[in-house]
C-alpha cells in the first residue's frame, strides 16, 4: 500500500481526527470501525492506540454495542446548559442594539461588551459576561459601535501631515 507522501504525518492524523469529531455520521461511523476492529481481533488498547482514542471510551463502545447492537453507537442527544435568555429576550436585545445607548437611558453613546452587560442585567435581571456581550453587540452588526481609530500609515497623505506636527511640536 502507498504511503502518504506528506511531510508532516502528525499533522494530517490530527486534521483527519477533527474532521471525524466535526460530522454527527463520521463520529457513528469511527464507532462503528472500532468495535468491527474488535470483533475482528484486535483488542481494545491496540484499537485505541489505532484510532487515537482512549481505551476507556473503545470500552465503553464495545460495551454499549453488546448490550444495544449498533443503536448504542448512535450519537446520543446532547443538550448542553439551558439558554440564559429566552428567544423573545434575544429577540428584545436584537431591537435594543438598532437604537442607542442613550434611548433607554444609559449614559453610553455606542454599544459595547460593559454597556448591553448593564442592559441585560437592569431589562432581565441575568448577569451576562461583558465578552458575551461582546459577542452578541458583533453578531448583531450594531451600527453603534465604538468607532475605530484608522492608523496613519495606511494613508501617505495623512502620515505626513501628522509627522509634520509631530516635528512641528518639538
Amino acid at each position: 500500500m502507498k504511503h502518504l507522501g506528506a511531510v508532516n504525518t502528525t499533522q494530517i492524523i490530527l486534521a483527519l481526527h477533527g474532521e471525524i469529531r466535526r460530522s454527527k455520521d463520521a463520529r457513528y461511523d469511527h464507532r462503528l470501525h472500532s468495535v468491527l476492529l474488535v470483533a475482528q481481533g484486535m483488542s481494545c488498547s491496540e484499537v485505541s492506540r489505532l484510532m487515537g482514542d482512549s481505551l476507556r471510551t473503545v470500552q465503553n463502545w464495545v460495551n454499549r454495542f453488546e448490550r444495544m447492537g449498533t443503536a448504542g453507537l448512535r450519537e446520543g442527544h446532547r443538550p448542553g446548559r439551558t439558554p440564559r435568555l429566552t428567544e423573545a429576550q434575544l429577540a428584545k436585545i436584537e431591537s435594543t442594539l438598532r437604537s442607542t445607548p442613550e434611548e433607554h437611558g444609559l449614559a453610553d453613546h455606542v454599544w459595547v461588551g460593559k454597556t448591553l452587560s448593564t442592559f441585560v442585567l437592569e431589562e432581565f435581571e441575568v448577569e451576562l459576561s461583558i465578552r458575551q456581550c461582546q459577542r452578541m453587540v458583533r453578531k448583531n452588526r450594531s451600527r453603534y459601535l465604538k468607532p475605530r481609530l484608522k492608523n496613519a500609515t495606511a494613508n501617505p497623505q495623512s502620515r505626513a501631515s501628522s509627522i509634520k506636527a509631530h516635528r512641528s511640536r518639538r
